[in-house]
């Protein structure tokens, strides 16, 4: 996007990097996004096979009453994956990690709790289904990149670097 000679204050203060300032915090930050994700579809399916296996095995002892309840926890098992591993110290899913990339909250930079991820996750599977998938080409019409969910939940998709991000940090506003 271009600034046409006016400097960003709408970051500043804020706990995100500028693009214009630190625009390597945003390089193939979607492409690193969409093979992240990939890589937690299969995360995902792996846990769903176990996680059906122990299900089965619990719907015949309980001569299937257990069924639907087992049914619903199964359906719960992508929100649990991103909800617990996005809250969690790193901060990213196993995908994320393995494209250094983490989610990180709007005001001050830090990562996001239990909520904020959840919400996030929930926004992402609502909007995504709704839309069929068609949603998620809002993070090519912004310079941070980010999603709807991301801007409905105050996050943003950084690249990981922690020295960059700490020497940087002061500059960021200004």
């Amino acid at each position: 996007m271009a600034s046409f000679g006016y400097a960003s204050t709408a970051y500043h203060g804020a706990g995100m990097p500028d693009p214009t300032t630190v625009p390597a915090a945003y390089d193939g930050v979607l492409w690193r996004r969409t093979l992240g994700y990939l890589v937690d579809i299969f995360c995902i399916g792996v846990i769903a096979i176990f996680v059906w296996i122990g299900f089965a095995v619990l719907w015949v002892l309980s001569f299937g009453l257990l069924g639907p309840v087992l049914w619903f926890l199964f359906g719960l098992i992508p929100l649990a994956y991103h909800t617990l591993l996005l809250s969690g110290p790193w901060s990213a899913t196993l995908g994320m990690r393995l494209f250094d990339i983490e989610l990180r909250s709007v005001g001050g930079g830090e990562r996001p709790g239990f909520l904020q991820a959840l919400a996030q996750t929930a926004l992402f599977y609502v909007t995504v289904g709704a839309t069929c998938s068609l949603i998620l080409l809002v993070a090519l019409l912004n310079r941070h990149k980010r999603t709807l969910h991301d801007m409905l939940t105050g996050t943003v998709v950084v690249r990981r670097f922690p020295a960059l991000w700490n020497a940087t940090r002061e500059t960021w506003g200004r």
